[in-house]
């Protein structure tokens, strides 16, 4: 009977401390989730011009804009599943359930470069710490590519936080975009296009999100935890990369194959496969020249 009754407190215990980490971890990536910034975009200009237009859709579709928001801009799954949540990206074309049918430039800017919305709260999922480091050339054909879109008709579901993604946001794997970005000190540079390492590095911010600070790859914090590990984009041996040709980066990226024939997983986003020669020429330089780090050590 004494077990008995050491079992029964000790099953009560447990229960106790769930109960407390649950409401801890509610609380706490509430409070991150409703997180409020103060942002005064600094103005750019945004053209009207075909040239620009062009340029514009050309970075929305090869920098993960379509991932999240749709080939056609109003808005696609993210995730859904129990142990994410559910998250939609939302519809960018001024149709039926717009998200930014009242956008102004600065409301854009904000969005797009600090994470933002118009309300003051930090974006979800939007990797504007890469799009932070845009150039005000190609953020402003960005935007003009944006305001340009055909109007999609197309409802947002609602969000929904699972366990995992509110775990990772308590201890900090997952952060959110606005939080991370040093609002005032944006001031991107402006690269000349060309198969250099610069032009690689401006372009590889991209890829930071997924293969670390580092470009050694490793384990990916912003996703399920399902994700595979990033792959090292250094040439250390320890990594793929290192044996990679010209001509074996360009056909992983443009056609998600590898030299010895295996597909990438999906993980990997294939609107990259759209940049032209002299944006992957210019990744490969970049990648080729950094220092050899052995996977996963970022």
């Amino acid at each position: 009977m004494k077990v008995l009754k050491i079992l029964a407190y000790t099953g009560l215990a447990l229960i106790g401390v769930i109960a407390v980490s649950a409401a801890a971890v509610y609380l706490v990536s509430n409070a991150k989730l409703n997180r409020t910034f103060s942002v005064s975009p600094r103005a750019i200009p945004i053209p009207t011009d075909a040239p620009a237009l062009t340029r514009g859709r050309h970075i929305a579709m090869t920098r993960g804009c379509v991932d999240c928001h749709g080939q056609d801009f109003g808005g696609a799954k993210v995730f859904d599943d129990g142990a994410m949540g559910r998250v939609y990206g939302p519809n960018l074309t001024p149709g039926h359930g717009s998200l930014v049918k009242t956008f102004t430039d600065t409301d854009w800017i904000r969005a797009i470069r600090h994470g933002v919305a118009p309300d003051g709260r930090a974006l979800f999922i939007m990797p504007c710490d890469e799009y932070a480091h845009f150039s005000d050339e190609d953020l402003g054909c960005v935007i003009a590519f944006m305001k340009s879109l055909a109007p999609v008709d197309r409802e947002r579901p609602a969000a929904h936080y699972g366990p995992v993604t509110r775990v990772l946001l308590t201890v900090g794997k997952m952060k959110l975009a606005a939080a991370k970005i040093d609002h005032a000190r944006i001031q991107p540079a402006s690269i000349a296009k060309a198969p250099t390492r610069d032009y690689g590095r401006y372009l590889a911010n991209g890829c930071v999100g997924c293969h670390g600070p580092n470009f050694s790859g490793g384990k990916i914090d912003i996703g399920p935890p399902d994700w595979p590990p990033a792959r090292n984009l250094t040439p250390d041996p320890s990594g793929d990369f290192a044996s990679w040709t010209e001509a074996d980066f360009v056909r992983a990226i443009r056609e998600a194959k590898r030299p010895d024939g295996s597909t990438l997983n999906p993980v990997m986003p294939r609107g990259f496969g759209g940049m032209d020669d002299t944006e992957l020429k210019a990744l490969y330089a970049f990648f080729k020249s950094l220092p050899p780090v052995p996977t996963g050590v970022r």
